[in-house]
């Protein structure tokens, strides 16, 4: 057993700040009233946060790219039929669509966000651009449907965490926090070096300031 460098600094740095601007947006969006304006604001934070992992999964480290994830069908039925499940380096084919569930779930629940209308206090900053009926089909999405499975695939989440730990005996989280997991075999690891974590900045800077720009495109 070896410890190979999966996660890059910006990868974890991207995992994190993303776990703590959701649980900002689920306190916030229950408390309302005004905390509503930074519910919005940390909607735009997430926002900016899943544009810069979408490009960061083209160039980002060896095992943080989309390339892979190993979703195939064929690596999906080898994973549930091998007994015990392998380690495998980065994501297993079920924790690779845990993680496409959560940040598709996410865009849409951004999504929605700015053409929902309360239509009592509070309404996202794109209301005026779409029609009535489309901003409540948001609304009811945002607010109910949208949140209900994004709380759920979170709490799946959690748990898978938990069972790894509990049960295989592997720190999925301290992977998470260190960047290196304990494997065997030979694997390559990920680039994360200066030049890595440099362009890494220069993306998300470009990812948030286009955010900037549609925010301030709101009538």
């Amino acid at each position: 057993m070896t410890n190979v460098r999966i996660w890059d600094l910006p990868t974890r740095l991207f995992h994190w700040t993303l776990a703590l601007c959701v649980a900002a947006l689920v306190i916030t969006g229950n408390i309302g009233g005004e905390a509503m304006v930074w519910h919005f604001r940390f909607g735009f934070a997430v926002l900016a946060l899943l544009l810069f992992r979408l490009v960061w999964g083209f160039c980002g480290g060896r095992w943080s790219r989309w390339s892979q994830l190993p979703i195939h069908p064929t690596s999906l039925l080898t994973y549930l039929r091998s007994s015990p499940a392998p380690l495998q380096a980065g994501h297993s084919p079920l924790g690779s669509l845990s993680v496409l569930a959560l940040l598709l779930m996410l865009l849409f629940q951004v999504a929605s966000g700015l053409i929902s209308d309360d239509e009592i206090a509070t309404a996202g900053p794109f209301v005026p651009w779409v029609s009535s009926a489309l901003s409540a089909m948001a609304t009811h999405w945002h607010t109910s449907t949208g949140k209900s499975i994004l709380l759920l695939l979170i709490a799946l989440h959690l748990a898978a965490i938990w069972y790894y730990r509990r049960f295989k005996k592997q720190a999925l989280t301290q992977a998470m926090l260190l960047g290196d997991q304990r494997l065997s075999g030979s694997h390559p690891p990920s680039r994360d070096d200066a030049r890595s974590r440099g362009l890494a900045l220069f993306l998300f800077c470009i990812c948030a300031g286009l955010v900037f720009a549609l925010s301030q495109m709101a009538p």
